[in-house]
């Protein structure tokens, strides 16, 4: 009997990508798509490559669906950054530059981020256990999404075969380091989509010492708000446990809204909303936001004693006359260990100035 044309002619099998790194095995058939389910092993003509199966094949499947990121994969995803990492590869923008953040308003890290060319960093319209308090951190991404049976086994058992212990929906928190804040997109997701209550909320506290941003929801908000320092910004509140949800990525990047959040990013999360910063542009943004706040200071200053009219000040500071701009570099150096921005930091301005 003639063997068929497509055995006699199959070429070398590819991968195709899904969504949060995962693979299948695929093969072409010439006219067709390309056609999954092939056997590991198969008959190729001339040239074919053959396809790996066994042990190995079976070790790097695992690592395919394994839905927490490795180093390198973070790593390629945040290229952009050139400093310090966490051992899981994420951007460890530095205590100091996270301390300096408090500063810059949700407006100024907007601007200054659109200005760069990011104009997809902002979402709002939350709800918050404590409207006034601030939280600003470095992110961990999770993605969440309704259960598949099938795919949620496989991705649990790759987890654990990575050394993730317990249920997918803590894993996250396991990887949680001082000063980062939990981001997680629960897909909007109310009524069984409750991604902690009060113990796992305690846990991050005590690991972050700070609070979640969930495109999501909570329980237990009587016991979230007695935790002390801790906020949570969430698309509501619900009784229910979370059911017929499973975890899909961790440290990748992730939709928060109608922004996008790469592990390491910092999070700039108040009352008008949450800006996702770049981790490459932060510091960037801290300087740029640290001389727009001395100079409004000056400004109302200056202001409130009569020197200036509203006239001579009410002008981008590039049209200010130039006997202003000197005025402001001798009330930096008269207040320079009395402002709330690093007297090393104002020193760098005046250096600049002068």
């Amino acid at each position: 009997m003639q063997k068929p044309k497509y055995l006699a002619s199959a070429t070398a099998g590819v991968s195709v990508l899904l969504a949060g790194g995962m693979a299948v095995t695929a093969f072409a058939v010439p006219g067709g798509s390309p056609q999954h389910g092939a056997p590991a092993r198969y008959e190729a003509g001339a040239g074919a490559a053959d396809v790996k199966s066994g042990p190995a094949a079976a070790s790097a499947a695992s690592r395919d669906v394994n839905p927490v990121a490795s180093k390198a994969q973070v790593l390629a995803l945040t290229a952009d950054w050139k400093g310090a990492r966490f051992p899981d590869g994420r951007p460890k923008v530095s205590d100091d530059l996270l301390k300096r953040m408090k500063v810059v308003s949700i407006e100024q890290a907007w601007g200054y981020l659109k200005g760069e060319g990011y104009a997809n960093q902002f979402a709002g319209g939350w709800q918050m256990i404590h409207e006034n308090r601030t939280i600003i951190g470095r992110a961990l991404t999770a993605q969440y999404m309704p259960s598949n049976p099938g795919l949620e086994k496989r991705m649990t058992d790759a987890g654990h075969a990575a050394g993730n212990d317990g249920q997918m929906n803590t894993w996250p928190i396991e990887k949680l380091q001082k000063g980062d804040v939990y981001v997680a997109d629960g897909f909007g997701k109310v009524q069984d989509g409750t991604l902690i209550g009060g113990n796992l909320g305690s846990t991050i506290h005590k690991k972050t010492g700070n609070g979640v941003v969930f495109d999501g929801t909570l329980r237990d908000l009587e016991e979230l708000e007695d935790i002390k320092g801790f906020n949570a910004f969430v698309r509501g509140w619900h009784p229910s446990y979370i059911q017929n949800v499973m975890l899909t990525g961790v440290n990748r990047v992730t939709r928060i809204g109608e922004a996008v959040v790469l592990p390491g990013d910092i999070v700039i999360a108040k009352r008008e909303g949450v800006v996702f910063v770049p981790a490459h542009l932060a510091e960037g943004l801290i300087e740029d936001a640290e001389v727009s706040l001395l100079r409004d200071m000056f400004t109302k200053e200056r202001l409130a004693d009569g020197t200036y009219t509203s006239g001579q000040l009410d002008k981008g500071w590039d049209e200010v006359e130039q006997k202003i701009k000197d005025d402001f570099l001798g009330w930096l150096k008269e207040n320079k260990d009395k402002l709330p921005v690093p007297a090393d930091r104002v020193q760098e301005i005046i250096d600049a100035s002068d």
